[in-house]
């Protein structure tokens, strides 16, 4: 599954979507934390540097392909633009985030 690499664990959850104004603005999604748990478990053997997690995710009918990144003691999964578009979301929506771990290629 996906690019990256064969899924290591499925997960399904809600979360809220975050807007964080940083140098440039970002949206995320936090995973909620026994999810986030989870992910830290496997950290190691999935991660591919500074903590980043590969993942495929799903939000609104939407699959793309991106990294988990360690914040604050758990994970955010950013929303690209163009998946905030074609799934409709922006900061406060509350969606559900289908997310398959991947396997990182080293």
């Amino acid at each position: 599954m996906g690019e990256r690499g064969t899924a290591s664990v499925r997960l399904r959850f809600e979360a809220s979507v975050i807007y964080w104004r940083g140098p440039a603005p970002f949206f995320y999604a936090p995973l909620p934390t026994p999810e986030a748990d989870e992910i830290r478990r496997l950290s190691r053997q999935v991660t591919y540097g500074w903590g980043m997690i590969p993942v495929e995710a799903t939000v609104g009918g939407v699959v793309f392909t991106t990294s988990l990144f360690p914040k604050d003691g758990g994970y955010l999964l950013p929303l690209k633009a163009d998946v905030r578009r074609r799934a409709r979301v922006t900061a406060g929506d509350t969606i559900v985030v289908d997310l398959a771990v991947q396997v990182a290629q080293r």
